[in-house]
């Protein structure tokens, strides 16, 4: 059975390894690319790229569902946000 309060992404981004300031470079051309409303999964390491990204990305206008830690790494759920008039 599935839990309805589990979020699936429709892309995943790997950016584990991938230095402050490209990995929110990166995540943010990948969500331009998506269709506005859609849910990317962004895999990043801990440290300053688990502390940066996730606040810039909010500042960037778009919508943090979700972040996990998973041993490791976190996994961060952001989504597209639809753009208003």
């Amino acid at each position: 059975m599935s839990n309805p309060s589990v979020l699936t992404p429709d892309a995943q981004l790997d950016l584990r390894g991938t230095p402050c300031p490209i990995n929110f470079v990166r995540t943010k051309l990948r969500l331009e690319q998506m269709p506005q409303g859609a849910l990317l999964e962004v895999w990043l390491d801990p440290g300053e790229p688990i502390d940066s990204v996730p606040d810039s990305l909010t500042m960037a206008g778009y919508k943090v569902e979700q972040i996990e830690d998973c041993a490791g790494y976190f996994a961060l759920l952001v989504r597209r946000s639809v753009a208003t008039a």
